[in-house]
């Protein structure tokens, strides 16, 4: 069955969701144990340098997933439509 321009947005807006959420669901749960590691005070240092950098890891893994998934969005689009 060929996909049609509303199949390939459907997809993509679907797949946007499930990288954001879990981007968001990581953010929670890391903020759960920087919260469960407050009260002390070399585990709470160690906890929160990681977290900074696995933040900054998992933000920018997400944006790169974004991105290409918005180019291969855009040939899958073009060949859609194309063939109209």
């Amino acid at each position: 069955m060929p996909s049609t321009y509303s199949d390939i947005q459907r997809a993509v807006s679907r797949e946007k969701f499930q990288i954001w959420f879990a981007w968001l669901c990581g953010w929670i749960i890391m903020l759960l144990i920087e919260d469960a590691t407050k009260d002390v005070h070399i585990v709470s240092v160690i906890t929160q340098t990681l977290l900074v950098v696995l933040g900054i890891l998992s933000t920018v893994a997400a944006v790169t997933m974004t991105n290409r998934l918005n180019r291969k969005a855009a040939a899958a689009r073009k060949d859609v439509l194309d063939d109209l």
